[in-house]
């Protein structure tokens, strides 16, 4: 397993490009799906080429499903329907407005209409499509989103599927205690319930660096007393959490092991503070 240099200096106008979107897909997903709790109806997910939305359903003349792959192997958008019909459009580095009316007239064309907020994806510059690096993203993802299954499943308590979330175009996976906040509504689905995230972000305005991230909500204070694996450091400027940098799998012999051992470390103290 060997982990793709992603800079994001060297392809960050690529990165803003996929990330809008991946956010005309999710706002797609988010207007025909029901919705579901912590926001799971607007997200995306790790599939073998690229990041899916699972099965939209639609109920037009007749009823069926379909589903989008940002597939980054091809470098189009793969729409698939339950009734066997297929489509696609490519990601060449066009406007997010462009994007956005290339997909809602490929999906009316298939007999799909979605209403969005006219208000968004507006912007007509040209954005920017290095197949090259976008590869190597989906290289890394794949790889991560697999070490991410492998430490979900010794979760015996909820946890949240893999999700991309367009957002902020982080991956993450969340590990409910069991426990609510005490004080908080528990109608707030955001903010009621204990967790503990599990992040991975290719970089952002407080960090310029690709990274991972784990973050306890509420955080428990002797959490920051953990004894910390090597090249893991405490972050607290825009949050507050345990810090990896990605830079740490390219460079390590093993670098499953390195990130296991960050998760499983984080994930032991958090849970026993959490009791």
């Amino acid at each position: 397993m060997t982990f793709p240099d992603l800079a994001l200096s060297k392809w960050q106008r690529t990165r803003d490009t996929i990330l809008q979107y991946s956010q005309v897909v999710g706002e797609v997903r988010g207007a025909l799906s029901p919705k579901a709790k912590h926001w799971w109806h607007i997200n995306l997910r790790p599939d073998v080429e690229g990041l899916t939305t699972p099965p939209i359903p639609y109920d037009g003349d007749d009823f069926f499903n379909f589903k989008i792959l940002m597939n980054f192997v091809n470098h189009k958008i793969q729409i698939s329907m339950s009734n066997g019909k297929q489509a696609a459009i490519a990601m060449k580095g066009q406007s997010v407005f462009q994007f956005k009316t290339e997909l809602l007239n490929c999906l009316a064309d298939l007999g799909i209409e979605v209403a969005l907020d006219e208000k968004l994806f507006q912007e007509q510059r040209d954005g920017e499509y290095d197949a090259d690096a976008v590869l190597k993203y989906w290289q890394a993802l794949g790889q991560i989103s697999t070490i991410f299954d492998e430490f979900k499943s010794g979760l015996r308590e909820e946890s949240s599927p893999i999700n991309l979330w367009p957002h902020h175009f982080d991956m993450a996976l969340v590990w409910f205690s069991g426990r609510l906040v005490p004080g908080v509504d528990r109608a707030e689905e955001e903010s009621a319930d204990e967790q503990i995230s599990f992040g991975f972000s290719t970089g952002d305005e407080a960090i310029s660096a690709p990274y991972f991230y784990i973050s306890a909500y509420p955080m428990p204070e002797k959490l920051k007393e953990t004894e910390l694996p090597p090249d893991v450091s405490w972050h607290t400027e825009s949050w507050q959490g345990a810090l990896l940098m990605y830079d740490t799998l390219v460079e390590s012999p093993a670098p499953r092991g390195v990130l296991l051992t960050y998760m499983k470390t984080l994930f032991k103290a958090g849970k026993t503070l959490m009791r």
